[in-house]
């Protein structure tokens, strides 16, 4: 799924749960229940639009990376999977 071995002392699938949580407030019981194939944005009543920019600047501050305009499609939010995998390549930049 997600980057498991710890950078900065958690690793991305830890701290996304933990945004996931935090910015949509979701229980951390649910949010413990996605795996890599667990639909976000589309799926998630929780997650609009509204709430995609507060997603994207949790982000952005937890993991310390810049998530560019042209980098938000999609793809990135169409899956738990997908976002940890985006998360990971922006990490690696």
């Amino acid at each position: 799924m997600c980057d498991t071995v710890p950078s900065d002392t958690q690793s991305t699938d830890t701290v996304l749960r933990a945004i996931l949580t935090d910015v949509l407030a979701l229980t951390p019981e649910r949010v413990a229940a996605f795996d890599a194939d667990t639909e976000l944005f589309g799926a998630l009543p929780e997650l609009d639009s509204q709430a995609v920019a507060g997603l994207l600047t949790e982000i952005e501050d937890r993991f310390d990376v810049i998530v560019e305009d042209e980098d938000v499609d999609g793809e990135m939010l169409e899956t738990f999977g997908a976002l940890c995998a985006f998360i990971d390549a922006k990490r690696a930049e």
